[in-house]
């Protein structure tokens, strides 16, 4: 027997898993978050926040407080033998018009989640700890999911399961998708640890081998540091603030920097390691329930939140009476961008056994697109500007009545967006059940600014632009009945079509023990 049905089933509440529910609460789709942990995750693990996951975080509605959470990386300061040296962790420069986030953030994972359940709670939903998944079966229409809860086990039917339960993934196993990759003759510690005696000003690093390296970082919002170093495979490493101390003097040789406390450490092996595949039925596996990769170069976490919001509009679309076929285009377009992620996380990490970890832009996840994506729908006669698979550009833009804007606050939120560049008054195509339609031109309710919509994208009069729901570039084109012909085929929208109407509220999660809301 099973208790309350509901749309999707999230197991695993870390960045990945509640960035989905995000994306599913604000569309009104039901779904449960369950995580077996007793209590949220408190290490600093994956504490960088790359450009592109910024943008999305702005999407979502909580850059703000991230921001706010941590800070910019700061110079890192390497120890030699004729004094400190201080290096800018990466040759980007500041912001444009067309990428308004170009630093990387530092904040620790911890927070980042913290702030990601927060915005979920505004929209009426919380995880639910202490609840693990422990078995499955599914049909053509759905899943049967049994959970184990304090309260004994239940079962929950679902539409759809997404497996966001990490490296060693429960859905993943069940499902018996293979998890291929290596092994990288790794091994490292990372804690979370309160030191004497040390500046909050430098990202500070000793030695210059793969094995004499330590670093510590300052983790902005805290008092803490997140301390890193490689260890030896064959050593029980102490990680108490005794045992670490002495790991600081015998790599630094300073007796002066100690370390006061550990709230949170981990020794682990890395991995670079990639699923089989990430659906199978209605089950998907998401973020690193799909890949795993090296700490270098802060890409884990930032693909993870990149899969969930890719993978959430499309259950929303499919849910919503578009072709169930969508759903396959989730791994044609993420498990590219991993492939990617793996080899530069493993070159990253060869160069950071040499002492090298300076970052370039390739780490910020700016360039990554779906240009071989069966959403993409190519031009073979255009080849300059943006391109259909590519990441949409910001643009400063002034709204018709006067009031200063942006191109990412018009795509903000749930729909789709149509831009018409320079086209004549009149010649905005019918209304279409989620596409927001903007218009440059004679009588048009954005004004180009400065050119930048033009010398961002490219664009030529008569050309219209169609932005997907999570920012990429679906077609460039200047004919009209093209996009019609695409919205129809790929989500069942057509002109003039009725709204909605949502049987579902934004707090209808299920929980244990019989109560119906958060």
């Amino acid at each position: 027997m099973t208790d309350t049905d509901v749309e999707v089933i999230i197991s695993g509440a870390g960045a990945a898993g509640e960035t989905l529910a995000i994306d599913l609460a604000r569309r009104g789709v039901s779904f449960l978050l369950i995580d077996k942990a007793a209590r949220p995750f408190a290490g600093s693990r994956g504490k960088g926040i790359q450009p592109r996951t910024q943008e999305v975080f702005e999407d979502l509605g909580v850059i703000d407080k991230i921001v706010a959470s941590g800070g910019e990386y700061p110079p890192q300061r390497l120890y030699t033998a004729d004094g400190p040296i201080d290096r800018a962790m990466t040759d980007m420069t500041g912001p444009t018009p067309y990428e308004p986030y170009r630093m990387a953030l530092l904040v620790p994972q911890f927070l980042t989640e913290r702030r990601l359940r927060e915005r979920l709670a505004e929209l009426g939903h919380a995880p639910h700890y202490d609840h693990e998944l422990v078995g499955f079966d599914q049909d053509d229409d759905g899943v049967n999911a049994r959970i184990l809860t304090p309260a004994g086990t239940r079962t929950v039917r679902a539409r759809y399961l997404v497996g966001a339960d990490g490296g060693s993934s429960f859905v993943r196993k069940a499902l018996g998708v293979a998890f291929d990759g290596a092994t990288l003759g790794v091994r490292a510690l990372v804690a979370d640890v309160v030191v004497e005696g040390l500046s909050f000003d430098a990202w500070h690093r000793w030695g210059r081998g793969a094995d004499d390296q330590l670093m510590l970082c300052p983790l902005y919002g805290t008092e803490m540091f997140q301390l890193q170093a490689p260890i030896p495979f064959d050593v029980d490493v102490d990680l108490s603030a005794h045992g670490l101390t002495e790991l600081v003097r015998e790599r630094t040789g300073r007796d002066d920097v100690m370390i006061r406390s550990v709230p949170w450490a981990s020794a682990y092996e890395m991995n670079a390691r990639l699923a089989g595949t990430y659906q199978a039925g209605r089950v998907f596996l998401t973020g690193d329930a799909a890949h795993v990769h090296p700490p270098t170069g802060g890409q884990g976490l930032n693909t993870s939140v990149q899969d969930a919001y890719n993978l959430g509009w499309k259950l929303a679309a499919v849910l919503d009476g578009a072709p169930e076929r969508l759903l396959a285009s989730y791994e044609k377009e993420r498990r590219p961008v991993a492939e990617a992620v793996l080899g530069l996380s493993t070159r990253l990490l060869d160069a950071a056994k040499q002492g090298d970890i300076n970052r370039k832009r390739d780490v910020s996840q700016l360039d990554l697109g779906y240009p071989g994506s069966p959403l993409t729908l190519t031009d073979p006669l255009r080849s300059a500007g943006v391109l259909a698979g590519h990441r949409a550009p910001d643009a400063p833009v002034t709204g018709a009545g006067g009031l200063p804007t942006r191109l990412f606050s018009l795509f903000r939120g749930t729909h789709w967006t149509l831009i018409g560049y320079d086209v004549p008054a009149g010649d905005a195509p019918a209304a279409r059940r989620g596409v927001h339609v903007h218009t440059i031109g004679e009588r048009g309710d954005i004004a180009d600014t400065g050119h930048h919509v033009r010398d961002g994208y490219g664009l030529v009069s008569g050309e219209w632009v169609l932005v997907r729901p999570d920012g990429y570039v679906a077609a460039v084109t200047a004919d009209l009945d093209v996009v019609d012909a695409y919205l129809e085929t790929h989500l069942n929208v057509t002109a003039a079509a009725l709204p909605r109407q949502d049987a579902v509220s934004a707090g209808n999660d299920v929980v244990s023990a019989g109560n119906t809301t958060s």
